[in-house]
């Protein structure tokens, strides 16, 4: 072990988070990790419950795309706050504390949204979202981390990176449907998003701790992220993974409704809900593909997939087939579950306790920088250009994290030797 994967395995004891005791696959640490992956598909599901909403705020209150996509920036704003300030916050107070407090937020982030008739309300509850949904991205998955069996290895890495995913999908799904069909269509989505939160905040309550609280508190919340010295190389590629994935979902929240009933020529919510999933969902079943591969080969065949599927969206969109569409956001969707997957493995190579929540504070940190400057930038520009010129822009990213992925990807390596077997 060089000089600095020992510093990094040692450092400041401050930020440790011992692990408590519990035995591996255990009765307790099975509910623990069940309970996790459960919270964390809850919180990110509770978050796209507005999407098939926007069209409704957009013809019944006024709200321009521009004021939608803000609402884009705002969440992203509030869990880059947290992330900053609060993301290493479960290695000192305890993953159930934590975890319990960002399902706390969201529910009130719910029961704002309640009340929907002018941009400032939706802001305020995106803004209360975002700080939750940061807070559950760094002390959820590092308790999913730390309760996930040894075995099959990437059981970790595919329930912390696609479980958000997984969320998003039943979310958009759940409140498309429920907006179309159920009574109260501004209401009853967010009350049930609420209900299921506080169902997931009693399933922490009786799970066991896995990191036992350390002191530090106070120290926690200056901001600072780390990423261990052994994988720092990959993460420029990972950025650019991350950065182009993420992009593109925020694309789907702030202009999908609009794309869809504009050029595709539908209003229902059911489509809205299902077209978003359409992006996310299939990123759960492409992860595990993922793992056949290295983590270099694996991000580049994600990212080309990835790349493939943004080609075909920019045509459906230029000849106004839905169908099209609906099948080329699948192939992107796929295409993104590969390389998220393999980027989040390959940095998480060989963590310890401590390094989880900084380095999975660092991913996010990375996802909802590049989606709030994109929104907030395309917000404004939408102003001035067209939906379809907007969507042109995106592809064009896309296409530079590919070409950036397939020329710089590297694997994880330890030694010497192993730079010659995975740095390819």
């Amino acid at each position: 072990m060089d000089d600095d994967a020992t510093m990094e395995r040692h450092g400041s004891m401050q930020d440790v988070a011992p692990v408590i005791n519990l035995a591996r696959g255990g009765r307790t640490l099975r509910l623990a990790f069940s309970s996790a992956v459960v919270s964390l598909v809850a919180s990110f599901a509770a978050l796209v419950t507005p999407i098939p909403l926007f069209n409704v705020y957009r013809a019944e209150d006024g709200f321009t795309n521009a004021d939608i996509a803000l609402a884009v920036v705002a969440n992203s704003v509030g869990t880059i706050a947290a992330l900053l300030v609060l993301g290493r916050l479960s290695n000192h107070l305890g993953r159930r504390l934590t975890a319990i407090a960002s399902l706390g937020l969201l529910m009130l982030g719910c029961l704002l949204l309640l009340n929907v008739h002018d941009i400032g309300i939706l802001l305020a509850a995106r803004l209360l979202m975002g700080v939750g949904t940061g807070l559950a991205s760094s002390s959820l998955t590092s308790y999913i981390v730390d309760a996930a069996p040894s075995r099959p290895a990437w059981l970790a890495s595919v329930a912390s990176s696609q479980g958000p995913m997984l969320g998003l999908s039943i979310g958009a799904i759940a409140s498309g449907a429920l907006v179309q069909f159920g009574p109260w269509p501004r209401h009853l989505i967010y009350l049930a998003s609420a209900g299921l939160l506080l169902l997931s905040a009693a399933l922490i309550v009786i799970s066991p701790e896995t990191a036992k609280p350390t002191p530090g508190t106070w120290r926690s919340l200056v901001p600072q992220v780390r990423v261990p010295a052994r994988v720092r190389q990959l993460l420029p590629v990972a950025a650019a993974v991350f950065v182009a994935t993420w992009t593109t979902g925020a694309f789907y929240q702030a202009f999908m409704p609009a794309l869809v009933e504009d050029q595709l020529r539908t209003r229902s919510s059911l489509i809205l809900g299902l077209v978003f999933a359409a992006y996310m969902a299939p990123s759960v079943l492409g992860a595990p593909l993922g793992g056949r591969f290295t983590s270099a080969a694996a991000q580049r065949i994600g990212m080309i997939i990835f790349l493939v599927g943004w080609i075909g969206i920019i045509t459906a969109i230029d000849v106004g087939t839905l169908a099209l569409f609906i099948a080329a956001t699948i192939v992107a969707g796929a295409g993104q579950g590969i390389a998220i997957s393999a980027a989040t493995h390959g940095l998480l190579y060989g963590s310890t306790l401590a390094d989880r929540a900084p380095i999975f504070s660092a991913i996010y940190l990375l996802c909802y920088v590049g989606a709030a400057l994109l929104s907030f930038i395309s917000g404004q520009l939408s102003n001035t250009f067209s939906l379809p010129q907007i969507a042109l822009g995106y592809g064009a990213l896309a296409l530079v994290a590919t070409v950036i992925t397939v020329l710089a990807a590297r694997s994880p390596v330890t030694s010497v030797a192993g730079k010659s077997q995975h740095g390819e």
